[in-house]
């Protein structure tokens, strides 16, 4: 499968430091730099992504 960026809906307000995620392959959640797609990417599981995004909800 070829993975489906999009990014932080957030992103438009923050001067370009965002991420993109990539969530629609099986049993894993890619992230990377929007600014530098090619820099790499951070790979996590599904329920260690849910984690961090409610985490980040809490205390953003």
């Amino acid at each position: 499968m070829i993975p489906e960026w999009r990014k932080s809906s957030r992103s438009s307000s923050n001067a370009g430091n965002c991420i993109e995620v990539a969530d629609n392959l099986p049993g894993r959640v890619l992230v990377r730099d929007t600014k530098d797609r090619d820099g790499g990417t951070l790979t996590f599981g599904p329920a260690a992504w849910r984690s961090f995004v409610d985490l980040a909800k809490t205390h953003g």
